[in-house]
C-alpha cells in the first residue's frame, strides 16, 4: 500500500488517521485539461490530508488505450484513477471498479441519462461521467464581416467561404493563412471527424445499432471526397498529423478563419494572451448539403478507478469530489468543458461565459456516438481500420469508393457471425 507519515500539523487538523494515503490519477493535458485537474486535486487534498500524484498521458486517446490496456493487464497499481474516453467503459470494464459499491446514487443524480448508460456495464457503474462534448465549428467572426460573408450551413458554404478569405488575406500579405483546419491524423480524433461528416450527408455511423456494416454508400464517398479536396487547398497539408492541439493552435495564432475542435478550445481562444481574443464565434458544424444534417460527433471523458488500487475507497472518494456539481460548474466557468449535469446548463454564470452553452444545448444533447455500444471490444479494431482508411483517402493515396470498398471487407472480416 502507498503509504506516508503525515505531519504533526496535519494531524492535529485532522485529529484522524496517523497515515495518509498516496493516491495516482492520470489526466489529459489537451488544453487547460492538466491544469483544472491539478487545482481540483488540490482542493481534495487539502480536504482530506491525502496526498495525490497527477500523471499526464498522450493527448492522442488511441495512444492513451494502449497505455492503460498495459497497465491494466498487468494488473499494476501504479494508478488508481484514470480518465477513459466515452468509448471505453465495455472494454475496459473487466479491469475497473464497480462504483455502485463505494459511492452513493447522489454521485450521479442530475448527471444525462445516456452518460450514466454509456458508464453502466451489466450493471456495474465502471465510471463516472466528468465532462461531456461534441464538435462545434469556430470561426473568425471580424473576417467573415471583413469579407461579408456569411457563417456557413453546409459544407460547401465553408468550403467557398474558406477558399474566398484564405486568397484575400494571402493577397494582403498573409501567406500563412488557411481557410479551414480539423484534426486529420491517423487516430480516434479522425475517427470522430469522419463519422461527423458521414452523419452529415445522411452516410450513416459506419455500423448501425442492428450491427450491420454501412459504411460503404455513396453518401459515405461523397463525403470523404469533398474532405479529400480540402486538403492542400483551404487546408494545410500538415492537416494530416494534426490532432486538437495542432489544429487551435494554427487557429489561435490567427492563421485560420474556421476550425473544428471540442468547446474546450473557447476559454483558450478568448484568454488576454490569445491573438484572436474577442474575434471568435461558434456554431453547430456544417450540413452536407440542404438534404444533409448538422451532425456533431459525441465525446467526453469519465473517472474510473482501477479494480488493482490499494485504496479504492479513496479513490472513489477522489472520482465523487472531482464530478461533483461545485467542481463541474469551476471547469465550465475555467475551461469551457462541458457539464455532465442538465443543471448546470441552466447557470447563468456559466451561460455568461460560455454563450454557445445554451445555444447549443441541443447539438451537445443529440450528438452522434461512435459505434462502440453495438461493436464492443471490438471496436478498437473498427475505428482503427475506419480512421486508416480515411487517412489514405484524405492523403490521396486511394479514392474514397476504393477505400470504403475495402474498408467494408476489413469490417466483414472482424465482425464475421457477430460483433
Amino acid at each position: 500500500m502507498k503509504l506516508k507519515l503525515m505531519t504533526a500539523g496535519v494531524l492535529l487538523a485532522m485529529a484522524s488517521p496517523a497515515m495518509a494515503a498516496e493516491l495516482t490519477i492520470s489526466c489529459g493535458a489537451v488544453g487547460a485539461e492538466l491544469t483544472l485537474c491539478k487545482e481540483g486535486v488540490k482542493q481534495w487534498e487539502d480536504k482530506t490530508g491525502h496526498t495525490v500524484n497527477v500523471v499526464s498521458t498522450p493527448n492522442s486517446s488511441t495512444e492513451r488505450l494502449s497505455l492503460y490496456q498495459q497497465i491494466l493487464n498487468a494488473h499494476s497499481s501504479d494508478i488508481d484513477i484514470m480518465q477513459i474516453d466515452i468509448v471505453w467503459p465495455g472494454m475496459l470494464a473487466p479491469h475497473l471498479l464497480d462504483l455502485n459499491k463505494h459511492l452513493p446514487k447522489s454521485a450521479t443524480k442530475g448527471v444525462f441519462q445516456p452518460l450514466i448508460d454509456s458508464t453502466n456495464v451489466e450493471g456495474r457503474q465502471v465510471a463516472i461521467p466528468w465532462f461531456t462534448d461534441a464538435g462545434v465549428l469556430f470561426y473568425r467572426k471580424d473576417l467573415l464581416e471583413k469579407y461579408d460573408a456569411e457563417v456557413p450551413e453546409t459544407w460547401g458554404e465553408l468550403t467557398d467561404t474558406a477558399d474566398k478569405i484564405q486568397k484575400a488575406e494571402r493577397k494582403a500579405g498573409n501567406d500563412d493563412f488557411w481557410g479551414y483546419v480539423f484534426q486529420g491524423r491517423a487516430y480516434e480524433g479522425l475517427t470522430v471527424n469522419a463519422l461527423e461528416w458521414l452523419a452529415s450527408f445522411n452516410g450513416g455511423t459506419i455500423v448501425d445499432d442492428q450491427g450491420d456494416i454501412t459504411v460503404d454508400s455513396p453518401e459515405a464517398a461523397k463525403a470523404l471526397t469533398m474532405a479529400h479536396g480540402w486538403v492542400d487547398t483551404i487546408s494545410p497539408p500538415g492537416v494530416l498529423n494534426y490532432t486538437e492541439e495542432e489544429a487551435r493552435g494554427v487557429f489561435q495564432s490567427g492563421h485560420a478563419v474556421f476550425m473544428r475542435n471540442w468547446p474546450y478550445a473557447w476559454s483558450l481562444a478568448q484568454a488576454d494572451s490569445s491573438d484572436i481574443k474577442d474575434k471568435v464565434g461558434v456554431t453547430q458544424l456544417p450540413k452536407g448539403g440542404s438534404d444533409g444534417q448538422h451532425a456533431a460527433g459525441l465525446g467526453g471523458w469519465n473517472l474510473a478507478v482501477s479494480r488493482y488500487s490499494d485504496n479504492p475507497e479513496l479513490a472513489a472518494d477522489l472520482v465523487a469530489f472531482l464530478t461533483r456539481p461545485e467542481e463541474q460548474k469551476r471547469r465550465a466557468l475555467e475551461g469551457a468543458y462541458n457539464p455532465t449535469i442538465a443543471s448546470l446548463y441552466k447557470d447563468q454564470e456559466i451561460l455568461d461565459a460560455t454563450p454557445f452553452f445554451g445555444t447549443l444545448y441541443e447539438t451537445f444533447t443529440s450528438a452522434v456516438a461512435r459505434p462502440s455500444a453495438v461493436t464492443g471490444d471490438n471496436y478498437p479494431r473498427v475505428s482503427n481500420a475506419f480512421f486508416n482508411t480515411v487517412h489514405e483517402v484524405l492523403s490521396g493515396s486511394v479514392t474514397a469508393e476504393e477505400g470504403l470498398s475495402s474498408l467494408e471487407g476489413e469490417l466483414k472480416r472482424i465482425k464475421r457471425r457477430h460483433w
